[in-house]
């Protein structure tokens, strides 16, 4: 683990060099959480009613966790430098290194939004704090348990997305795949809890990444139970390592393909 741990720490410090860069993307992060503020604080005639089963206030610091999240994992590393390695023939190269290109990107790709996601977490809590206010019934310790859900649930979204690169082994383009699992978890996922839509559509909802990745961790911060933490947290695990068996499964047979192939 030593090697990767070497990786993750260069790319670490590469990424703290650009912090400035990474800041850029504020600019759009800040204008969908304004128009989002703007929309709930329309659809709820009065502070105190429902949607849902969210306050205004619930309503909303969920929209802007949902989209920390979705900002703070984005990595062209697991997309395109992954498919453009096995497109380029680059991979034939890499396959011999030694370490387990999976790995190897997965340690890049940690190293980059371990400096991301801070940041649009510290910038989500700031405009929260000054636009919204505290979230109802919210603790400390609600925070501090939820936190390990976040962390797992960006870790999920960048092993299925790794895996979505891996089809690049047998097709010329996987960058359709991709845009179509975006959009799953950022018109379904990070818009609208699950409570928001029909009753029969929500048990296949939780089927879908949308649960792990992006829902699980802000609902958990918005309106924490015991009962949902452990359901979340089991949920994630299965994801976890159901995701890790499929991506090195999609590796090792794109791999033997490469060699069958004559590299």
């Amino acid at each position: 683990m030593r090697k990767y741990a070497v990786i993750y720490r260069s790319v670490l410090m590469e990424n703290l060099q650009y912090a400035a860069n990474i800041a850029m993307g504020f600019i759009s992060f800040l204008i969908i959480i304004f128009v989002f503020i703007s929309l709930w604080d329309y659809m709820y005639a009065s502070p105190d009613d429902l949607i849902a089963g969210y306050t205004k206030e619930q309503m909303i610091w969920y929209v802007m966790i949902t989209e920390m999240i979705w900002f703070g994992a984005r990595s062209a590393t697991i997309t395109r430098q992954a498919a453009a390695d096995i497109r380029g023939g680059n991979i034939a190269y890499l396959v011999n290194k030694p370490y387990r290109y999976p790995l190897y990107v997965l340690a890049k790709y940690t190293g980059e939004w371990n400096i991301q996601l801070p940041m649009y977490a510290m910038a989500t809590a700031v405009i929260g704090l000054t636009m919204v206010g505290r979230i109802p019934n919210f603790h400390v310790t609600t925070l501090l348990l939820a936190v390990p859900c976040v962390l797992a649930g960006v870790t999920i979204h960048g092993v299925l997305k790794l895996c979505i690169s891996m089809f690049s082994f047998w097709i010329e383009d996987s960058n359709p795949f991709q845009w179509l699992y975006d959009k799953l978890i950022l018109v379904v996922g990070t818009i609208f809890p699950i409570e928001i839509f029909p009753a029969a559509l929500q048990p296949v909802i939780k089927l879908t990444p949308i649960y792990t990745v992006c829902y699980g961790p802000a609902k958990l911060i918005v309106d924490f139970s015991m009962e949902k933490y452990l359901e979340i947290l089991l949920v994630q695990m299965v994801y976890l390592g159901a995701g890790c068996g499929i991506l090195f499964l999609l590796y090792e047979k794109g791999g033997r393909k490469l060699y069958v192939n004559g590299g």
